[in-house]
C-alpha cells in the first residue's frame, strides 16, 4: 500500500535536493546544509503523514482489543514505533506494510517481567503506565524506561493519580522520572479531578479505569484531546459521564472490539505548511485529509484570527469518530493575536510555529498560558525565544509564554557564514526555523535535521518535492 503522499508544487530556491531523503543524502561538500526560501507563492497541495496521537492509540489500544485491530494511514515516525515495539514486547503481533499496520492482541497476559524502551516518546509511557497498571497480572512487572532526554521528563503527574486508587509503580532513578517500574495490581475505581487538562493524564486513567473495581470518573479535561474517548467508544467502550456529573466515566468489565480505522492527517505536522502558506505573499495551499477533531483544531482558529483565510473543504469521516477534511490556506496580511491558556490543550504542539507567524503579524501578539513548553522535548519557550532573538525578531520570553512584535524582517548570517540555530534535538524546533528560513534574508543552518524523524521522518524530502522546477542553485 502507498504511504500517505508528499505531492505539493511551491515555489523555492536554495533547496535539498530533488529525489531524497535529506536525512539519508550524501554530499562531497563541507558545506552546511542550508535551509531554503521563498520566492514565489506556495500554491498547490500536499498530504502530511497520519495523526501521531491516533497512531499511537492504535497500538497501544489495540493490544486490549478482542482480535486483530487495523489501521491505514498510521504514522511510521520514531515515537509511534516506539508504541508498537512496546506492544510486541508485551506479547502482541504486529504486521505493518507502509502506513497499514495490523495489531493481533496476545491470547495471554505477560507471565514474566517485561522490559519496555519508550524512546523519546512522552506518550507511550504515560499511556502506558496506565493500561499496565490493571492490565498486567498482579505480581507481574514492566519496567519503562527511555531516551536522556524522555528520563528528565516530568511523570508525576500521571503516576500519583494512578497511586491514589491502587497502581504499584516505582521510580528506580531519579524520582518522578523515567526509568520506572509497574506492577500489576489490583486497581479501584475513584474519582480524578484534572488541576491542568492533560489527555496523556486522561487517558492513562481511562485505560486504568478499564480494570478497576467500581467506576472511575474524571473531571477537568478540558478541551484535551480525546482520541482516546473516541476510540474506545468505536471499540464498543462506553466513556460516558452517566449521573457523576463529571466529564467522563469508565467501568471495568467492558469487552473492547476490534476496529479498522483510516489515520486522519496530522494537524500539528499540517501547521508547518498552514504556517508557511501564511507567510509567504500569494500563497494558496491545500492540505489533505486532516483530523479536524475540535480538540485539535486550535490553530487554524489562531489563524483565522491572523487574518488568514482558512477554508474547509471536503468534511466527512464515520458517525461518532475521527473527523477528517482539507484544509485551504490563502495568504493575507496578518494581524496579531493572543493565545490564552484554556486556548493551549487545542493547539500546544503547534505554539512554536505561530511564534514564528507572529513575527510577521503587525502589532504585538502575546502568548501566555503555556509553561507546559518548557517540559516537552525541550525547553520550546526558552528555545524559541533565543532562536527567534538571533533571527532579529522583536521577542521577550515570559515565564509562561511569548511576547512578539512584529512585523519583523528575520535575518540569517552570510554564504561563508550561515547563522546556525539550535534545535535541543526537538523535532518541532527544526521545523519551526526550516519555516522561518522560507522569508528570512541571509542564510539559515540547523545543528540537527535528524531530530524530525521523531514525528515527520521526511519532512525535509517534502521540501525537496515542493521545489517548484526542481532545479537547486545550492550543492548539497
Amino acid at each position: 500500500m502507498a504511504t500517505r503522499g508528499h505531492q505539493v508544487q511551491l515555489k523555492i530556491r536554495n533547496s535539498i535536493p530533488s529525489g531524497g531523503d535529506v536525512l539519508n543524502s550524501a554530499t562531497n561538500s563541507n558545506q552546511p546544509r542550508i535551509l531554503p526560501r521563498a520566492y514565489a507563492p506556495l500554491t498547490g497541495s500536499v498530504a502530511v503523514p497520519g495523526d501521531k496521537s491516533v497512531s499511537h492509540r492504535v497500538a497501544l489500544l489495540g493490544l486490549l482489543a478482542d482480535a486483530p485491530c487495523e489501521a491505514t494511514g498510521w504514522l511510521v515516525s520514531e515515537d509511534t514505533l516506539a508504541s508498537l515495539k512496546a506492544v510486541e514486547a508485551l506479547g502482541a503481533r504486529v504486521e505493518r506494510e507502509d502506513d497499514r499496520v495490523t495489531v493481533t492482541p496476545p491470547k495471554v497476559r505477560p507471565t514474566a517481567d517485561v522490559t519496555i524502551d519508550c524512546g523519546n516518546s512522552g506518550t507511550t509511557c504515560r499511556l502506558l503506565c496506565g493500561l499496565l497498571a490493571g492490565w498486567l497480572p498482579v505480581g507481574v512487572s514492566a519496567t519503562l524506561s527511555g531516551d536522556a532526554s524522555l528520563s528528565t521528563r516530568p511523570m508525576n503527574r500521571v503516576v500519583d493519580p494512578l497511586r491514589s486508587v491502587g497502581a504499584d509503580i516505582t521510580f528506580l532513578g531519579n524520582p518522578g522520572c523515567l526509568p520506572l517500574r509497574v506492577t500489576g495490581a489490583a486497581l479501584r475505581g475513584g474519582h480524578h479531578d484534572l488541576p491542568v487538562p492533560s489527555a496523556q493524564v486522561k487517558s492513562a486513567l481511562l485505560l486504568a479505569g478499564l480494570y478497576a473495581e467500581g467506576a472511575t470518573t474524571i473531571s477537568g479535561g478540558g478541551n484535551s484531546r480525546d482520541h482516546t474517548e473516541l476510540l474506545l467508544q468505536t471499540m464498543g467502550v462506553s466513556c460516558a459521564p452517566g449521573d457523576s456529573g463529571a466529564e467522563l466515566a469508565i467501568v471495568a468489565g467492558q469487552s473492547l472490539k476490534a476496529f479498522t480505522i483510516e489515520v486522519p492527517g496530522d494537524p500539528s505536522t499540517a501547521a508547518f505548511f498552514h504556517v508557511a502558506a501564511a507567510l509567504v505573499p500569494g500563497s494558496n495551499l491545500l492540505t489533505t485529509g486532516l483530523s479536524l477533531n475540535p480538540t485539535r483544531i486550535g490553530a487554524l482558529d489562531v489563524l483565522r484570527r491572523a487574518g488568514v483565510q482558512v477554508e474547509i473543504e471536503n468534511p466527512h469521516g464515520p458517525p461518532g469518530g475521527e473527523p477528517l477534511g482539507d484544509v485551504r490556506i490563502l495568504q493575507a496580511p496578518l494581524q496579531p493575536f493572543t493565545i490564552t491558556e484554556p486556548d493551549v490543550p487545542a493547539l500546544v504542539d503547534e505554539i512554536p510555529i505561530l511564534a514564528v507567524l507572529a513575527t510577521a503579524a503587525t502589532g504585538e501578539s502575546l502568548i501566555t498560558g503555556a509553561a507546559e513548553l518548557r517540559v516537552k522535548e525541550s525547553d520550546r519557550l526558552a528555545i524559541m525565544a533565543a532562536n527567534l532573538g538571533q533571527l532579529g525578531a522583536a521577542v521577550a520570553e515570559l515565564p509562561d509564554g511569548l511576547q512578539i512584535t512584529g512585523p519583523t524582517t528575520l535575518r540569517g548570517g552570510s554564504k561563508d557564514l550561515p547563522l546556525m540555530l539550535p534545535t535541543a534535538g526537538d523535532h518541532r524546533m527544526a521545523m519551526a526555523m526550516a519555516v522561518a528560513a522560507l522569508v528570512s534574508e541571509g542564510e539559515i543552518t540547523l545543528d540537527d535535521f535528524s531530530c524530525v524523524a521523531v514525528s515527520f521522518p521526511h519532512f525535509f524530502a517534502t521540501f525537496a518535492t515542493i521545489l517548484g522546477d526542481g532545479i537547486s542553485d545550492r550543492p548539497f
